[in-house]
């Protein structure tokens, strides 16, 4: 965990330790990109179930640098493919997925067995969220 303050911490999880949906801008030879992912947020980064093919994962490959964005709150960060869902070192994080994500994960929609099936994990770096009319600047490193 970065600089947060308790207090930011505790905003960030109300809100986003469940499943959430968020922007996720991603850009590539100067044109953007931004599409609405399912994700939530665990430990300074957000989490994404996603196919490696996708639009979005071929943008973060040529260029790792995204923003996000939900309920009162910005952020950029770095994007990062974690490999397929299934693999050993995903355990962790596949397992808080599942739960999180418990009303949808295992409708059909992903194949959690095909090795395309990938973790995102997105990074954060710098912020900004609002709370009660308050700006919090938030330095993640």
């Amino acid at each position: 965990m970065g600089k947060l303050s308790q207090r930011t911490e505790a905003i960030l999880l109300e809100r986003f330790s469940k499943d959430s949906l968020i922007s996720l801008a991603t850009s590539v030879e100067n044109v953007p990109y931004v599409r609405t992912v399912d994700a939530f947020y665990n430990n300074d980064a957000f989490y994404v179930l996603t196919h490696a093919l996708s639009g979005k994962m071929k943008q973060i490959e040529k260029n790792p640098i995204v923003a996000v964005s939900g309920e009162w709150f910005t952020a950029h960060g770095r994007g990062i493919n974690l490999g397929w869902f299934g693999s050993d070192e995903n355990k962790a994080i596949a397992e808080k997925m599942r739960i999180v994500f418990a009303d949808w994960i295992d409708n059909g929609h992903s194949n959690l067995e095909d090795k395309n099936t990938i973790i995102l994990r997105i990074e954060l770096t710098k912020g900004v969220l609002f709370s009660d009319g308050i700006r919090y600047e938030i330095d993640f490193s």
